[in-house]
This record gives structure tokens, sequence and C-alpha cells, in this order.
């Protein structure tokens, strides 16, 4: 891992109508829009859904890191999460994250320590240390021979 700090560059481009191209170095386009809530078409990521997104993709990737320094094996997980956009003292932000992780594991392996390590993972995910919102964690854990 390179020292901190670290440095994320992004650039976003429109005309007055239409999507948004988002872009960063070495990356493909994405092409965004409002989400239907506040009148776009609701069929491309906004910055919205890219929020909840980068929940997910860090716990999932935080997970990874985790797990191995703790020496859990595990086949698959999936990271669904609901992010609850609110208004507060006349500020929109995001209030609170709901984070569902669906994991399997070996047959074997502990329920009580994969929970520990999906927990860990959920308190040191970066982007959501530097998300104003609560959050919660609910699991379930599968096994398989």
């Amino acid at each position: 891992m390179a020292s901190y700090p670290h440095h994320y560059s992004a650039s976003a481009s429109a005309l007055r109508e239409g999507n948004v191209s988002l872009e960063s170095p070495r990356l493909p386009a994405l092409s965004t829009a409002p989400p239907a809530e506040f009148g776009g078409p609701g069929d491309l990521w906004s910055p919205e859904t890219l929020c909840v997104g980068a929940v997910t993709n860090c716990f999932i990737l935080t997970f990874r890191s985790v797990a191995r320094a703790a020496k859990l094996p595990w086949l698959s997980l999936r990271a669904e999460a609901v992010g609850t956009l609110d208004r507060v003292e006349r500020s929109t932000q995001f209030t609170h994250f709901a984070l569902h992780a669906s994991l399997e594991v070996p047959s074997g392996v502990s329920e009580t320590d994969a929970r520990a390590v999906l927990e860990r993972a959920e308190q040191a995910c970066l982007i959501r240390n530097s998300l104003k919102g609560t959050s919660d964690l609910s699991v379930s854990i599968q096994t398989r021979d």
C-alpha cells in the first residue's frame, strides 16, 4: 500500500441538458443522471446511487482485507445497502445506511467468527466512516460443503 496521504481525482462534464459524463484517469467513463426522485430518468447511476454503491463496494473490499488478516476462509459475499436521504436542518443528506451482508463460508467455519469479521469490516470501511449518517449491519451466513 502507498503511504498516506492518497489523492484521487475525478471530473464531470455536461451540456445544459442530458447526462453527465463522470471520468477519472485510466477508468472507463460513466454516464450519470439525476435519480427519478429528483426528476431524472432513473435508469442511470446518480450521485446518490454511486454513494450507496461506494458503501457496499468499500465494505466488500474491507471485508477481504479483514478476513485475510483473520485467516477466515470464505466463498462469497454479497452486500446490499439502502441509503436514506432526508432533510436535516434545511440540508439534504444521507441520514442512515442499512447494510445487509450475505456471506457464504465452507462448512466448519464458526458463524461467530464470521460475524465478527463482518462487523469489523463494517466498522473499518473508510467510505462509511467518511459519511455523516448512521448505519446498521444485518448478516446472514450460509455454509456450503
